[in-house]
């Protein structure tokens, strides 16, 4: 079965709601093609206009393609007989049952919602990468013992350094890249402000935080 078979429970083809072009009018504009997210249009590509190629595509009700149209060349069935088919075919008994279900979708995309923004704001882990003399510093060492009872810890750390003396010496910085890690799933912010706090007491450049 088609996405578009059904309209609330009534099968799509007893319901002759779709758009028809007068092509005297129509001046190849292509608005109706391009805008309706239904595919209802297809492309004739030697006259380079539109089409009706998937007519039971399109919305019961739905009219947004003849009120863009700029010459008025797209024309629909009169409303009264959708009216006439709900009448006919109880469709409001059937809308009822799918109110509480809908509502119940809305209210979970909220709390989803929400818990996506929670989340969001709860960083369990951040990545570094820093500029800086680490190893003569003992940098690395220091932001342990600040961590020591944080419940996080240092991981994928890597040190590239271009001369093991130059940088003993403090004459070339080296790179610094780690991740800082929640060991319990929890906020990492107090830990991160500790780790950028002892680099930047030892004069550390913070190149990227992510």
């Amino acid at each position: 079965m088609g996405k578009f078979d059904k309209w609330h429970g009534i099968n799509r083809k007893e319901i002759p709601w779709f758009p028809k072009i007068n092509y005297d009018k129509c001046i190849g504009c292509n608005l109706c093609f391009v805008s309706c997210g239904r595919m209802v249009f297809g492309l004739d590509k030697e006259k380079g206009k539109p089409a009706v190629d998937n007519p039971y595509n399109c919305l019961v009700g739905c009219s947004t393609c003849a009120t863009i149209c700029p010459v008025d060349a797209i024309n629909f069935p009169d409303p009264s007989l959708i009216k006439k088919i709900e009448k006919e075919k109880k469709v409001l008994k059937i809308i009822r049952k799918k109110v509480q279900p809908k509502m119940s979708q809305i209210e979970l995309a909220k709390a989803r919602a929400l818990a996506e923004t929670l989340i969001s704001k709860n960083k369990t882990s951040v990545d570094f990468e820093a500029t800086g003399h680490f190893l003569e510093k003992e940098v690395m060492i220091k932001i342990l013992k600040k961590l020591k009872d944080k419940p996080c810890d240092i991981v994928n750390m890597n040190i590239d350094t271009p001369s093991v003396k130059a940088c003993m010496n403090e004459k070339a910085p080296s790179v610094l890249k780690f991740t800082l890690l929640s060991t319990q799933y929890e906020d990492v912010s107090e830990c991160k402000e500790l780790v950028k706090e002892t680099l930047i007491e030892n004069n550390c450049v913070i190149t990227s935080e992510s």
